[in-house]
């Protein structure tokens, strides 16, 4: 996306400068001296963010027609307002909650978003799959086939870098809890992720941050991965966030132990380093793309 799309794009949408840099984490001035030309050559890293922040905007803007089409159907039939699950309603930066839904209670108090528990967590269901941030769960619902594709060659490349340099490291895939916070209030579900300490195998979760987590994006969990999830790894102390557009066959990398909040950014034919190896491991993500190019011939 150009710069003149950007500015197009930002118009379409009516964001400001403001909502853009609260949004981003870039500094205002920086935004507003982007927009205005002021920057004749603005840092690649603060083009991908406002990027990130646009495609996002209206990928939310995209999901609330869809609900409003629905909504309005179902209205039409039985007056119901019932949001479909994988609605999302934007709150505030970096929080993202999904349709309500009443998972328990105490005594004879109904618990709201913010007061769930690990003992809620476990009492669910085991059809039910959810993540828990923050005392508040999220629905997830079950992978798209290209999600199980990118997540089967991806693990399977992990592994092999992983042996092939001789780490001490072990890469998980989801569905596998991780108690991120190590508190009561968190449990969430990477759909990678790779841990390079002592940990017990027996335990139902991996108590603390992983070294690495990879997320891929689908409508239902595009905003919770790309703003809340970040926010969360980051101050947990994960060091390397991954995450893989399937849509626009990107991959954004954020190296968690720098100060920049801003990823780099890959196309699926791209050789990617894995940061926190010092550049001693790469994926080699055209190999992930050849095999979805040969299922998608099919």
């Amino acid at each position: 996306m150009t710069l003149e799309d950007m500015r197009s794009k930002k118009a379409e949408l009516g964001l400001t400068n403001e909502m853009i840099a609260q949004t981003s984490g870039i500094p205002l001035s920086t935004i507003q001296k982007v927009f205005s030309g002021t920057t004749r050559a603005p840092r690649k890293s603060t083009l991908i963010a406002i990027e990130t922040v646009l495609f996002t905007e209206e990928s939310r803007r995209r999901e609330l027609a869809i609900y409003q089409h629905v909504k309005n159907g179902a209205e039409a039939r039985d007056g119901s307002e019932e949001k479909p699950s994988y609605f999302l309603e934007r709150q505030e930066p970096y929080s993202f909650k999904e349709a309500a839904v009443t998972y328990g209670r105490t005594d004879d108090h109904q618990k709201t978003d913010g007061e769930y528990t690990l003992e809620d967590y476990y009492a669910l269901p085991d059809e039910r799959r959810v993540e828990l941030i923050d005392g508040v769960f999220y629905d997830m619902a079950a992978p798209a086939i290209i999600h199980q594709k990118i997540l089967g060659e991806l693990y399977i490349l992990f592994r092999e870098c992983v042996d092939s340099h001789d780490r001490e490291c072990e890469v998980y895939l989801s569905p596998c809890d991780v108690r991120l916070d190590m508190d009561n209030k968190t449990m969430v579900q990477p759909d990678l992720f790779m841990i390079c300490r002592d940990y017990d195998i027996s335990a139902k979760a991996i108590d603390g941050a992983p070294e690495l987590t990879v997320e891929i994006l689908s409508p239902s969990t595009r905003a919770k991965d790309m703003f809340l999830k970040l926010y969360k790894y980051k101050n947990a102390g994960v060091k390397e966030y991954w995450i893989i557009d399937p849509e626009k066959d990107t991959v954004f990398v954020y190296d968690l132990r720098s100060d920049d909040s801003c990823p780099e950014k890959y196309d699926f034919n791209s050789e990617i380093p894995i940061c926190i190896s010092d550049g001693q491991c790469t994926i080699d993500f055209s190999r992930v793309y050849r095999a979805l190019e040969k299922v998608r011939k099919k």
